[in-house]
């Protein structure tokens, strides 16, 4: 939904793309926080006085840490973030290593593709604020829309493949009617399901649109979205595509946990982008060039000419507190030595799952929302890059492999860079496109070997990949992907063990079973130097995101500027775009809602 120069660290030297298609990869460098703990430890001031006197420390270098440095930095507080690996987190980019002959530049990988769809509002505000030559729009101009998606399928289903039409379909008149007659066409033309499953899911659709906010915060976020749209009593198409398909592929949950408030939150988002409401841009957008190119690299030089400074290779391991506020943060600096980070206020925007390692005891009895974020979960969705010599004809756009096991999703990525020609400035000058997949479920057995992602051994995960992309397009009588073609392929780094019994993955994904919504912490704490910054923090996009990254960060850094009692302006907070024509129906289903009564829609 789930990826700089001088900040790229050589731990991903252990990953590098195969020299033929299926060598094993070697293993990974020992990172540099598994050097020795036991050094002295030493206590260092960290940041210059700034213009307004005042410091702040960010613990996090990926959207969220960036986005608080940003907002920070241009309201003249002195900025120091502490980023344990390379800047932009999940969202970077990174070079194959030895990819690179002659000239050329490496071969470029990635945690996961970039998608940026049109209900982003906060991200592209800051996207359009970040310096990039030629681009009257900063880096926001290097967004493009992709023509089509496509739905794959396998055993001989025939493939779903739609355009992405922009400007959006524009209604008149937004009413619960016009929105059945475009959803109904839509299911109709693309997903061809038995009509009345059809127009039952229409239905479950009104029934979220215009259910008031306490009937989704109360009921629907205690609902699995499998639950209510009632998959267990309907076909297996509509359960593979309406039910696991949505929240598998693009929310990575389970669709019999995943929360209904959640899944339906974003569907109401994407309904009103396509039907031409709210929307900053079309459906679906990427980065014309790889994230770092594009976007990460120029954001930290804009961020550096204002002063921020970077600390790469420091990892933090506690968040100390005395005296009813943060002392210090204790981190080990590149060298392992271990030291004491200082400064006015201090922004945690690690994601959760490292985050709340570093609260110490003393800090979550000072807040006890923090301890609440032990029951937030994750799991793993990652990506893999394939290397093509010869462009495959598959789709100009996304695709979901909605029949394999490992929910696949994938991207082809050269026809998005027309600014470069992939052989001759990437890699050896032989592979001309980079076939893009994220892995959703690490789970479940896949067909190659019967053995779940997790089970596999690196070498292992990339062939079931690239056999579940086959079985998903190779099996309508067109052969599209072929081994011949296949130069080479990269495993995100951040994933090790891979194949013995304990796997480890350095960069999990928030989900969203049922209940997640009531234990996000909010951006200011009880601890009045402590601010949270991150996907996990509540906002008012209700998912894993990066737009849900930077909307944290702008509420953090206005709970600063409270605290600091500072006259400058607060950043802008957008919330998710909220159809007036269909207030109305909102209000009425308060009322039916505190009388105990169904939604209007809601036929059962």
């Amino acid at each position: 939904m789930t990826r700089t120069g001088s900040s790229r660290r050589t731990f991903i030297t252990g990953a590098a793309a195969t020299a033929g298609a299926w060598g094993v990869p070697p293993a990974l460098a020992a990172p540099a926080h598994a050097q020795s703990r036991t050094r002295p430890q030493l206590r260092t001031q960290d940041t210059a006085t700034p213009p307004n006197g005042r410091t702040v420390a960010v613990l996090g270098g990926g959207v969220a840490g960036l986005t608080a440095a940003h907002e920070l930095a241009e309201r003249g507080y002195a900025v120091t973030v502490y980023e344990r690996r390379a800047l932009g987190g999940k969202a970077r980019s990174m070079d194959v290593p030895g990819s690179a002959r002659g000239d050329r530049k490496p071969l470029p990988a990635e945690h996961g593709f970039r998608f940026i769809p049109g209900i982003y509002h906060n991200l592209p505000d800051t996207m359009r604020r970040i310096p990039y030559p030629g681009n009257a729009n900063g880096v926001w101009d290097n967004l493009v829309a992709p023509p089509e998606m496509m739905f794959a399928r396998a055993n001989g289903r025939e493939d779903l493949r739609a355009p992405i039409p922009w400007p959006g379909h524009s209604a008149a008149e937004l009413t619960p009617d016009e929105i059945r007659r475009a959803l109904t066409g839509f299911l109709q033309t693309l997903v061809k399901l038995p009509p009345h499953e059809s127009a039952y899911f229409v239905d479950r659709v009104l029934v979220f649109l215009t259910s008031c906010d306490e009937r989704r915060n109360e009921v629907w976020e205690h609902t699995p979205w499998w639950e209510f749209v009632r998959a267990a009593q309907m076909s297996h198409e509509y359960q593979r595509i309406l039910a696991v398909g949505i929240t598998r592929n693009i929310v990575a949950t389970k669709a019999e946990e995943a929360s209904t408030r959640t899944v339906g939150a974003l569907g109401e988002a994407f309904v009103l982008n396509a039907l031409g409401r709210g929307a900053d841009g079309p459906p679906d957008r990427i980065l014309n060039l790889p994230t770092n190119e594009a976007w990460i690299d120029p954001w930290a030089a804009y961020l550096r000419a204002l002063g921020v400074e970077f600390r790469i290779g420091w990892t933090v391991q506690e968040v100390q507190y005395g005296a009813g506020r943060v002392s210090g943060v204790t981190a080990l600096d590149p060298a392992g030595a271990r030291r004491t980070v200082t400064a006015d206020h201090y922004v945690s925007a690690l994601p959760v799952e490292h985050a709340r390692r570093t609260w110490s005891a003393g800090l979550r009895a000072a807040d006890p929302m923090l301890g609440r974020c032990d029951k937030l979960e994750t799991e793993w969705m990652t990506g893999i890059q394939f290397y093509l010599t010869e462009r495959a004809p598959l789709v100009h756009g996304h695709l979901n492999c909605i029949d394999s096991p490992w929910s696949l999703t994938a991207i082809q990525q050269a026809e998005h860079w027309p600014a470069r020609n992939f052989p001759a400035d990437y890699g050896d000058g032989t592979a001309v496109d980079c076939l893009s997949v994220d892995i959703s479920d690490w789970d479940k057995p896949g067909i190659l070997y019967g053995k779940t992602a997790k089970q596999c051994t690196r070498d292992e995960v990339a062939r079931e990949v690239w056999a579940q992309l086959k079985a998903s397009l190779n099996d309508t009588g067109k052969t599209l992907l072929t081994d011949r073609t296949l130069h080479s392929w990269f495993l995100d780094p951040g994933v090790d063990g891979l194949g013995t019994p304990n796997p480890t993955n350095q960069d999990q994904l928030l989900i969203h079973p049922t209940g997640t919504f009531h234990n996000r912490p909010s951006a200011d704490t009880r601890v009045p130097n402590f601010f949270l910054s991150g996907d996990y923090v509540a906002v008012d996009i209700d998912l894993a995101t990066m737009e849900g990254a930077n909307a944290s960060a702008r509420a953090a850094v206005n709970a600063l500027l409270d605290q600091d009692g500072s006259t400058a302006e607060r950043c802008t907070v957008k919330p998710m775009y909220r159809a007036p024509e269909l207030e109305s129906f909102k209000r009425h289903d308060l009322w039916r809602h505190r009388l105990g009564l169904r939604n209007a829609f809601d036929l059962g």
